[in-house]
């Protein structure tokens, strides 16, 4: 049992005496009444000296308290009026009913009594400051200081007419501070690297006695840019430039939207194709080398997305400036026999080799994933090919495929795979380089046998630990890079029909019928392809629309709102089967139309909205979904917006299309 239950019963207290004492008294009266009697005259005398005791006592008491409230309030009042830091107190509305002087020399010794706070701080609205918080806590410029605001509502003793509550704030000047934490900020070293993107080419286009002049010319475009900075630059290769400087210089570089990828371009002194660079900044490192090593990722991203790009990382965050030239077509296919060799090897060393595409797989990857499954089978290896679902983009080819006995088996879902794969297995992934986009992203988390072969721009999000990456986004497909890999595996090679078919529809989907991204390799590609038997009636089948498909992709073209003149913006309706499927072809169809350069259609996939962009060229529809998330080419992007309406999806997209219009119109002007 607890002891600290009767420690009550052995607290002195005059009231159980006095009640022991009566007791003692009554019996002493019981057996002794006269002396009892003389007992009681003294209980009597000791209560009535008790009751005067106590009296006493409270009054001292009371005395105390009402000279200690006297000196607080006192003390209060005194540091209220003579407190170091500006104070003021206000009603809920904001009215200012009280400050100290500190308060007043703030805004120039003026009289502040029944103004209102927020006439002279905006920021400070009682209202918009409180936000379900009883204590405040917020940064604000005054008259160019800073300050920190602290404070509390507190309960009036008595209610004004305005409300319950008073508002108090005091206030911080940490202007050294904000400043010595701006400083620090801008005096962190930023590294940057720059290369020159087509070299090779530059120097192939002029005669021998001008190159050193056009390596002069880029040099002075290079030092002239970077001159204000203070700075280092110092070219440690051939065609790459090492950069050194302070980070606050990054903010006026970008203000002039990164000047320098234009001002190369004007170099002509012979040159056939214009000058274009890749520049990428590592900033916000723990060290300098960790700084280094963003910038030499930073330079991957801009090469994977076709050159002619600035990329940041700072820290972990990404941003990306450029990119409104087309993707040069490499003339020679060294890379390509460089990565066959390598794949071949890959493929011998792997007990069992899987094909992976992206989510929601289409005619560009599933035609890729054959022309790879060849070469594996003509390895003499086991090999499979991930895909969970088909989909109206693929059906055709699938069923197709699925009659043919030579693929019995050869297609398993992402639980099939997961039991299959190990530390050894190769896992080849096509058409995409983001592991969120795979068909099954866990599967990149159990090997590191990884190769990808792609021919999107490449994101901020790719797969860094692949042993081999073939990412061209010259190329107009996956298809086309498997074609040229397939040329190059064996001295020999036959490819079924069905296979040829496949990798040349494939072709013939991103090119829009060899209109979009198609060069002189594309052609080659699929000349060797003709040359496999490819019959073209059969792969023109694969593609045919319905009746209604048809109506549903005209009621979209109708129904295109145009902005600027230039760039169509149009809704597929909801419950269209194969909307997604529709849409994108809408896309295509739009930009037949005379004057329109890009065109965006929408379309509903459960509470996703799905967006199909397509251009002609002179419009980046890539950086322009990159603002809601998406990616994909310069004249071919998409992206997917989850939990919104189709009405804000729309008003997104115009404000994505606008500010991508304002970047542009800035930079040309």
């Amino acid at each position: 049992m607890d002891n600290k239950k009767f420690v009550w019963a052995f607290i002195p207290r005059a009231s159980t005496y006095l009640g022991i004492i009566l007791l003692l008294v009554i019996i002493l009266t019981i057996l002794e009444f006269w002396i009892g009697i003389v007992g009681f005259i003294l209980f009597s005398f000791l209560v009535f000296y008790n009751i005067r005791l106590e009296y006493k006592k409270q009054n001292e008491l009371t005395q105390y308290i009402e000279d200690l409230t006297f000196h607080v309030d006192t003390a209060t009042k005194d540091t209220l009026l003579n407190f170091p830091l500006p104070f003021v107190v206000l009603e809920l509305d904001g009215t200012i009913i009280w400050y100290n002087p500190p308060f007043r020399d703030i805004f120039g010794g003026k009289d502040l009594l029944e103004k209102t706070i927020t006439s002279l701080v905006s920021e400070l609205e009682p209202k918009k400051i409180l936000d379900g918080q009883p204590k405040i806590n917020k940064n604000i410029l005054i008259n160019q200081r800073n300050y920190n605001v602290l404070g509390n509502f507190v309960k009036a003793e008595k209610k004004s007419d305005k409300g319950e509550f008073i508002l108090m704030l005091y206030l911080l000047d940490n202007t050294e501070f904000v400043e010595l934490q701006k400083r620090y900020g801008d005096e962190k070293i930023c590294i940057g690297l720059i290369i020159i993107d087509n070299y090779d080419d530059l120097m192939q286009s002029l005669e021998d006695a001008l190159r050193p002049q056009l390596l002069a010319e880029i040099d002075k475009k290079l030092v002239g840019w970077m001159s204000h900075t203070g700075g280092i630059i110092k070219k440690f290769e051939r065609d790459k430039y090492f950069f050194v400087f302070e980070s606050k210089y990054l903010k006026e570089f970008e203000d002039k939207k990164y000047e320098i990828l234009d001002l190369v371009k004007e170099i002509s002194i012979g040159n056939k194709i214009p000058v274009t660079l890749s520049i990428g900044f590592g900033i916000n490192g723990k060290t300098i080398i960790e700084n280094f090593s963003y910038a030499n990722a930073c330079i991957d991203i801009a090469l994977g997305r076709g050159g002619d790009h600035v990329v940041i990382r700072n820290g972990e965050a990404f941003s990306f400036y450029g990119g409104k030239t087309r993707e040069l077509e490499k003339r020679t296919r060294v890379k390509a026999r460089v990565i066959a060799y390598a794949l071949r090897e890959l493929i011998d060393q792997s007990p069992e080799v899987l094909i992976m595409g992206h989510e929601n797989c289409d005619v560009d990857c599933l035609g890729g994933a054959l022309g790879i499954c060849r070469i594996v089978k003509n390895r003499g290896k086991n090999v499979h090919i991930v895909l969970n679902s088909s989909n109206p983009t693929i059906e055709n080819l699938l069923a197709k495929i699925e009659k043919n006995p030579d693929y019995s088996g050869v297609f398993i879902n992402s639980s099939e795979a997961l039991d299959r794969i190990n530390k050894k297995t190769l896992l080849i992934i096509l058409d995409t380089h983001r592991p969120s986009f795979t068909e099954s992203p866990e599967l990149v988390k159990f090997t590191n046998q990884i190769v990808v072969i792609d021919h999107h721009r490449r994101g901020a999000d790719y797969i860094q630990d692949a042993v081999l990456t073939y990412q061209e986004t010259y190329a107009s497909s996956t298809c086309e890079l498997v074609t040229e890999i397939l040329q190059y595996v064996e001295e020999k090679v036959h490819l079924k029909q069905l296979e040829a078919e496949a990798l040349y529809a494939g072709i013939v989907v991103d090119t829009k019928n060899f209109t979009f991204k198609t060069g002189v390799r594309t052609f080659e590609a699929a000349s060797f392809l003709r040359r496999q038997g490819v019959d073209t009636v059969s792969v023109k089948q694969l593609f045919q629309n319905d009746i209604e498909t048809y109506i549903n992709i005209s009621n979209i073209v109708r129904n295109a709102e145009i902005i600027s003149d230039r760039i169509a913006v149009s809704v597929c309706p909801q419950n269209v089967k194969n909307a997604q499927l529709i849409s994108a072809q809408a896309a295509d169809q739009l930009l037949s139309l005379l004057g329109i350069a890009a065109a965006f259609v929408l379309s509903v996939n459960g509470n996703v909205v799905v967006i199909s962009g397509r251009s002609l060229g002179e419009i980046n529809v890539q950086m322009i979904l990159e603002k809601l998330g998406g990616g994909g080419h310069l004249s071919i992007a998409g992206a997917q917006l989850e939990g919104i309406s189709i009405e804000n999806a729309i008003e997104k997209l115009k404000c994505a299309i606008i500010e991508y219009t304002n970047e542009i119109n800035s930079v040309n002007i």
